[in-house]
């Protein structure tokens, strides 16, 4: 209690020295964080200096500890003290150079950081300050959080440091730059001609933002003054869109032309706001134009660029496969046992069960699993990579569509895992546009790679398969899937579809997930479209139905 005393009293006549850190209320840009702490001394937990070098702490974090090593972190911070700001986080190099930035190169002054009440080990907090740039001032505010960790080595609390702490956007290895834009604003237009906004399509963000980055330059447009994300080269990074934060002066935008269809990206939106975590495309199947894109979640595309196990659709370019190897025939007699074992892995159907003395197509239309494993004997590693790469244009990291998309991935694998890709598992990547464009070219007879943007545009060349399907193998797979939209596990979603329809369902399993992803792919007439509803469940309930009510609105 003496120890107490004293440093409170010390506090009357100077700053109290805590951690190697002084805590004082700094007037104007310290204050904020400080003070809506209450304007005390650090908490004393009771540990003793002596305590501390005998032994490690080690444990949960007390409150106390984490309200203080909060409040040194975004005090200094506050008050543009970036080395010390640093000290305080588990990652004092790469916290120092953001943290730097923040001022030098964001050019954001007058910070004003408001911690809200912790819960745990997170602390939230507020963010105001002021983006000055040349003669040019705009008010800047955010929320954020950061979470209190303990070191190993020694015990000490310290800010779990990560990019997302400075600003939500940010992945470690991005950085905040305020200055004239690398590219010049765009309009995106519809095909109709009509603007594109996130006003009348809340999902399309990441769309406009990669129509930027590709075309900005080229749209014949002028770059205003704007505070914006840069990414990095971080693997969370690499594959997202430098984002603009704040605008201070408007730049003059060109203008790019879209294929997206004004009323089809509409009911695409209206779907997939029904579901959360749903993602759908629709395509025309004879051309590869995309109709219609949205995420229920608008930060990221998971459209065209999530990287996501596709489950059972996969089935399409499996049974394409055996078909073409000889090793199944839509109306002829196809072992679906309720196990089968490969690679020392035990595969099931759903809910164990089996088809007895039922043909390719019965196997097909109810997704039995073993009816394909039970062929992965017959087949090299790479039968299946190749069948998606010279197909159906997978996997080979060639697509040009106009923004930033994910093409795909069928690794060449063995064993077990080689039997789980031809049922969409093990290392087997898709995203919605990958899939709706399979439904396309089972549809179309020939892959067309799909495209936001008319390469007339720019020139640009879009990807081409290595070849077709023989004629007898492409029959056979559009009878499969017309029979599973008709009676199989798609039938349900597909009722009162009308037309020439075929469809496959699809249910992928992902670790730590309760439910699986749920996967659905068709087509109807000259539309194709697929889509996802992560942590859904069967793809027949969840997915179905949205891409269902989207093949009815393309008339």
């Amino acid at each position: 209690m003496g120890n107490r005393r004293r440093v409170a009293e010390r506090r009357k006549t100077r700053p109290a020295v805590i951690g190697g850190m002084i805590a004082v209320v700094v007037v104007g840009a310290g204050a904020g964080a400080y003070a809506l702490y209450g304007g005390g001394a650090a908490a004393d937990d009771g540990t003793r200096a002596s305590d501390q070098k005998a032994k490690v702490k080690t444990g949960p974090l007390s409150p106390a500890e984490v309200t203080t090593t909060a409040r040194a972190f975004l005090t200094a911070w506050q008050s543009q003290k970036a080395d010390r700001a640093a000290a305080a986080t588990d990652d004092t190099s790469a916290a120092r150079s953001l943290l730097t930035g923040y001022t030098k190169d964001a050019h954001i002054k007058d910070v004003t950081l408001t911690p809200g009440k912790p819960t745990g080990d997170k602390v939230p907090f507020s963010v105001k300050g002021t983006v000055s740039y040349k003669g040019t001032d705009k008010p800047l505010a955010y929320d954020s959080a950061l979470t209190v960790v303990r070191r190993t080595s020694d015990g000490k609390p310290l800010v779990d440091w990560h990019a997302a702490v400075v600003h939500p956007d940010l992945r470690d290895g991005d950085t905040l730059v305020t200055g004239a834009a690398g590219t010049p604003p765009v309009k995106a237009l519809d095909r109709d001609g009509d603007e594109l906004t996130t006003k009348k399509y809340a999902s399309i963000g990441p769309i406009l933002d990669g129509l930027r980055e590709k075309y900005g330059k080229e749209a014949g447009g002028k770059a205003g003054i704007e505070l914006r994300v840069v990414r990095g080269k971080s693997a969370e990074a690499k594959d997202l869109s430098d984002k603009t934060l704040l605008e201070l002066s408007e730049g003059t935008p060109g203008t790019v032309k879209t294929t997206l269809d004004p009323a089809l990206q509409e009911a695409a939106e209206k779907q997939v706001a029904k579901k959360a975590k749903s993602s759908v495309v629709l395509l025309r199947a004879s051309t590869g134009e995309i109709l219609a894109a949205a995420n229920a979640s608008p930060g990221f595309n998971t459209a065209f660029q999530g990287s996501l196990a596709p489950g059972s659709t996969m089935k399409v370019i499996t049974s394409s496969l055996l078909i073409e190897k000889g090793l199944a025939s839509a109306d002829k007699k196809h072992p679906c046992p309720k196990y089968f074992t490969y690679g020392h892995w035990k595969f099931q159907n759903d809910d164990k069960f089996q088809i007895k003395n039922g043909t390719f197509k019965a196997s097909f239309a109810r997704s039995c699993n073993t009816a394909f494993i039970s062929q992965a004997p017959k087949l090299k590693n790479d039968d299946l990579t190749k069948e998606a790469q010279q197909v159906f244009g997978l996997g080979l990291n060639n697509w040009a569509i106009g923004v930033p998309s994910f093409d795909g991935a069928v690794p060449v694998q063995s064993a077990a895992q080689m039997g789980a890709s031809l049922i969409g598992q093990g290392g087997v990547r898709m995203n919605p546009l990958n899939m709706a464009s399979v439904s396309a070219t089972v549809k179309a007879g020939t892959f067309h790679q799909p495209y936001l943007v008319s390469p007339d545009v720019d020139g640009r060349n879009l990807a081409k398969a290595a070849r077709t399907m023989p004629a007898s193998a492409l029959s056979q797979l559009r009878e499969l899937m017309a029979y599973t939209a008709a009676y199989g596990t798609a039938a349900e979603a597909m009722s009162g579809v009308g037309g020439d329809v075929g469809a496959k369902t699809g249910s992928a399993e992902v670790d730590g997930q309760k439910k699986p992803n749920g996967w659905f792919t068709a087509y109807r007439g000259d539309l194709a479209a697929a889509g996802v509803v992560q942590q859904g469940g069967h793809g027949g309930s969840t997915a179905g139905p949205i891409v269902a009510a989207l093949l009815k609105a393309g008339g």
